[in-house]
């Protein structure tokens, strides 16, 4: 595979970019172009609705469109009309045909964006397009897919001075950085993946500190107030598809993130990363991912979202390499799958860790499982529920007598048969964030229920007591740890003094 030449100039850059801005190249503009079917099918990596979209079109976004979207040929006369096809050809980001009449991509540039606004995101060609079995190459840089999109919308939007891009890709990470930072630097141990991720920031206009080496050695003694990383975290026996396989045994390169990235996070920073962690026979996962984010000194949140069988593991990046239906594929299978025994591997979990360095002496750690539905972009809820537990590192007495008020987002639900007086369950239901929901007996909805600001926790609890005929000192020492879980998952909020 070519590797497209870091040359061009930027001169070159701004024709492209200015091409792509004047034809309307964006995610929006594309999708009215094809229509819904058509980008339907381009979501499942089918192109042919959308050839029958642009059929007989010459309009700059149509020729942009079928060259990159679709990855179909073009006519050089008609693409010359729009973009700079010469430089584009010596920079290995276009190919002619034998006879020079028709062009086509060597390497993606497709729309991408956000809230904010839009940008163009250079990556290697989509494989497997169409239904053709497309082994990758071992340097194949990822484009845009569902992990970066995720690591995207979890990731914290707040000010930062210096943030770090870890395994930057094609660079989808450093653009969004970019919003929110004063400076970024973004790594790859893949050559390849930088020189790609540096024509994404070019096409952009952006400034990133682009960086050669493995993990955290492009950064060595340097901090940073936010490091957002989607690993090579696939558990596997050696791959060797630089984009997903580290190299390194087992879910060991998840974990040397976590434990090397916390020495990374200057005060108060935030690392934010998706891993993968194997479920080891006779050990509760939980305990092995305690093991890492324990040693660090930060505050933890990690969230496993799902378990794969081991074999269902296999066959997913059997697939996702494009390795189904050639002749090795039955012995790597069974060669991994055996590795995997031998390892005691019962099941491999996926999820998001995060960790933010507050100094504290008893640094909270919490882990968990949460298959559910979630609000995304999480982001926000991610931030917010580290001020939380940075809140509630006050005495019981100091939180008693602190003024609660229920978040905005909660709502009550009563369950039990129509016409009884009281019901069977409360629960209490989040609409934002992770939507939580949670089962409330009487006092502690009535706790809830009269949060508002207006008087301290230990006066409300204490008149609940009176009101339920109860203990008051009892009453207080079953609601104070569901009081700081409440607080904790965002269901009551500490008020403003």
């Amino acid at each position: 595979m070519t590797t497209p030449h870091p040359g061009l100039s930027d001169a070159d850059v701004a024709r492209v970019r200015d091409a792509l801005a004047e034809a309307g190249y964006t995610v929006d503009g594309v999708r009215d172009l094809l229509g819904p079917r058509a980008s339907a099918a381009l979501d499942r990596n089918e192109t042919t609705p959308g050839r029958l979209a642009v059929a007989g079109s010459d309009e700059p976004l149509a020729l942009l469109a079928r060259l990159w979207s679709l990855q179909a040929p073009v006519e050089r006369r008609l693409l010359e009309r729009v973009l700079p096809v010469e430089p584009l050809l010596s920079g290995g980001i276009l190919e002619a045909s034998a006879d020079g009449d028709t062009v086509r991509a060597a390497v993606d540039i497709r729309p991408y964006a956000d809230d904010a606004g839009d940008w163009w995101v250079v990556a290697d060609l989509t494989p497997g397009m169409d239904g053709q079995r497309a082994p990758i190459p071992d340097d194949h840089v990822l484009g845009l897919n569902a992990a970066s999109s995720t690591l995207a919308q979890l990731t914290v939007r707040r000010p930062a001075g210096r943030a770090l891009d870890l395994g930057t890709g094609c660079g989808v990470q450093s653009l969004h950085l970019a919003r929110h930072s004063e400076r970024v630097v973004a790594t790859d141990v893949n050559p390849r993946a930088l020189a790609l991720a540096a024509l994404t920031v070019r096409l952009n206009g952006l400034d990133v500190d682009l960086r050669h080496g493995s993990l955290f050695e492009p950064v060595a003694g340097e901090t940073f107030d936010l490091i957002a990383t989607n690993p090579p975290f696939v558990v596997s026996p050696g791959g060797h598809h630089v984009y997903r396989d580290g190299g390194l045994p087992g879910d060991e390169i998840s974990r040397r993130v976590v434990v090397d990235g916390a020495r990374h996070l200057s005060e108060g920073g935030l690392l934010q990363s998706l891993a993968n962690w194997t479920h080891v026979r006779g050990l509760d996962w939980r305990d092995r991912l305690g093991s890492w984010v324990e040693g660090t000194g930060c505050d933890a949140w990690v969230i496993q979202r799902e378990v794969e069988d081991p074999a269902e593991y296999v066959e997913l990046w059997l697939r996702d390499s494009g390795e189904v239906g050639d002749a090795g594929y039955a012995q790597r299978y069974a060669d991994w799958l055996r590795w995997f025994d031998e390892q005691s591997v019962e099941g491999i979990g996926f999820g998001w860790i995060a960790l933010r360095r507050t100094g504290a002496a008893d640094p909270s750690v919490r882990i968990e499982e949460w298959p559910h539905a979630v609000e995304q972009p999480l982001g926000p809820a991610v931030g917010a529920w580290f001020d939380r537990v940075t809140g509630l590192r006050v005495s019981d007495a100091a939180l008693w007598d602190a003024r609660l008020v229920q978040a905005d987002d909660v709502v009550q639900e009563q369950v039990g048969r129509p016409g009884e007086e009281d019901p069977e369950h409360i629960v209490l239901r989040q609409r934002r964030g992770l939507l939580r929901a949670v089962t409330a007996g009487t006092a502690e909805a009535g706790f809830v229920g009269a949060c508002d600001g207006t008087l301290p926790a230990g006066v409300i609890a204490d008149a609940l007591a009176t009101v339920l005929s109860v203990d008051a000192v009892k009453l207080r020492a079953e609601l104070l740890p569901q009081m700081r879980t409440l607080v904790q998952d965002g269901f009551l909020e500490l008020a403003a003094r």
